[in-house]
C-alpha cells in the first residue's frame, strides 16, 4: 500500500468506529483527539482493527506515533508496504 491507500484504509476504519463523526474536514496534522470525539476504547478500536485487517501488531509503546493521521501513515507505511488493498 502506498501512503494515500493507507490513509483511505485508516479512514475507513474512523469510520467504522465513530460513525457519528464528520469526516471530511479531518486535518492530517491535527491530533484525532482534538478533531473527534474518540475515547481511549475508541483508540485501541483502531489498534485492533489494523491487527485484524492487516495482521499489524502495534506494541503499546507505540501508540502515541498514531495520534494524527500524517503520523498515522508515516508509523504504518512501512509495516503496510507489501500488502495490497482490496
Amino acid at each position: 500500500m502506498d501512503r494515500s491507500e493507507i490513509r483511505e484504509e485508516v479512514l475507513d476504519i474512523l469510520k467504522d468506529i465513530a460513525p457519528d463523526e464528520d469526516l471530511s474536514d479531518l486535518k492530517d496534522e491535527q491530533s484525532f483527539r482534538e478533531q473527534m470525539e474518540l475515547d481511549s476504547m475508541d483508540f485501541l478500536d483502531i489498534v485492533m482493527e489494523l491487527r485484524k485487517r492487516h495482521r499489524i501488531q502495534i506494541p503499546e509503546d507505540d501508540y502515541v506515533n498514531l495520534a494524527s493521521m500524517n503520523s498515522t501513515v508515516e508509523y504504518l507505511e512501512p509495516h503496510m508496504s507489501d500488502i495490497e488493498r482490496v
